[in-house]
C-alpha cells in the first residue's frame, strides 16, 4: 500500500477533527452557560471567564485530537489488512514500522494544528466577547504589522495613533511579541493579552521600552507578575486604560 501521509486515511474515511470555528462557537456557548451574557457581567467576570474558555476550548480540541487519531490509526491499519501487507500478528510491527515518516509527518501536522487552533481560538474568545461589551475595533488590519485589534478604528489610528489602543492576543509569547509593534505609531498604547505565566524580568523590560503592556488573567498576574508594573489584569485594563478611552473618544465625537 502506497500512503505518503495519513490524511489520506482520514480524507478517505471521512474523519474530522472540529475546526477553530466549531469550538469558538461551543466555548462561547459554555461562557454563556456558566457567566450569562449580560455585558456588564462578562467585564466583571472577565479575568474567569479568559481562563476558564481557554480551558474548556483546549481540553476540546483535546478531546477531539484523541478521537481523531485513534480513528486513523485503526482505519490505517484496516488497509494495511485488506491490502494483505500485514497477514499475522508475526510480521505487523516490521510492516507497520516501514511507514514510520507516514507516522512522524501526520504527528507533527497534529501539534502544528493544535498550536495554531489554539491560539486562533483564544484570539477569536476575545473577538466576540469584545463585540458583546460594544467596544469599537477594527479587526486584522495591516498597520505595519497585523495586530488582532485596532481600536477604535484603523482610520482614526491614521489621524491620531498616540489616541488609539493596539490590543493583540497570544496565547504564549516566545519572540512573536514583536509583531505587535508598529514601528510608524510612535506613542502608541500597546496590549499584548496572554496566558502565558513564564515571561522574564528580561523581556518585561524590554517590553517597557517598546511601550508593551501585558495583561493577563488576575490569578497569574497575582502569582507570578506581581512585581512588573506594565502587566495588566483585564478588569484593570478595562477599567484604567480601555473604558476611559472610549469615555473620549465619545466626547470627542470619534465614535457614538
Amino acid at each position: 500500500m502506497d500512503i505518503e501521509n495519513l490524511k489520506e486515511i482520514a480524507e478517505k474515511y471521512s474523519i474530522y477533527i472540529a475546526s477553530t470555528q466549531e469550538i469558538i462557537n461551543l466555548t462561547i456557548e459554555k461562557i454563556y452557560w456558566e457567566y450569562g451574557n449580560d455585558p456588564q457581567e462578562i467585564k466583571e467576570s472577565y479575568d474567569e471567564i479568559v481562563e476558564f474558555g481557554e480551558k474548556f476550548a483546549y481540553d476540546f480540541y483535546l478531546e477531539n485530537q484523541d478521537s481523531y487519531g485513534k480513528n486513523v490509526l485503526s482505519k490505517f491499519v484496516f488497509e494495511l489488512i485488506e491490502a494483505n501487507e500485514i497477514t499475522d500478528l508475526s510480521n505487523a510491527p516490521k510492516i507497520i514500522g516501514e511507514y514510520f515518516n507516514a507516522f512522524d509527518r501526520f504527528f507533527l501536522s497534529l501539534s502544528q494544528s493544535r498550536k495554531s487552533r489554539a491560539g486562533n481560538t483564544f484570539e477569536k474568545i476575545h473577538n466576540t466577547l469584545f463585540q458583546r461589551l460594544g467596544y469599537p475595533f477594527a479587526y486584522k488590519q495591516v498597520i505595519n504589522g497585523e495586530p488582532d485589534f485596532v481600536m477604535p478604528s484603523v482610520e482614526y489610528f491614521y489621524d491620531n495613533p498616540a489616541d488609539c489602543i493596539i490590543f493583540t492576543s497570544k496565547r504564549t509569547l516566545r519572540e512573536r511579541w514583536r509583531q505587535i509593534i508598529s514601528e510608524g505609531a510612535r506613542g502608541v498604547h500597546f496590549f499584548l493579552a496572554t496566558i502565558d505565566d513564564s515571561i522574564t524580568s528580561n523581556t518585561f523590560q524590554e517590553m517597557r521600552d517598546n511601550r508593551v503592556n501585558i495583561v493577563c488573567p488576575r490569578s497569574i498576574k497575582v502569582e507570578k507578575y506581581s512585581n512588573e508594573g506594565n502587566v495588566y489584569s483585564f478588569e484593570g485594563f478595562f477599567r484604567d486604560h480601555l473604558d476611559p478611552a472610549v469615555d473620549r473618544w465619545r466626547r470627542n465625537k470619534i465614535i457614538k
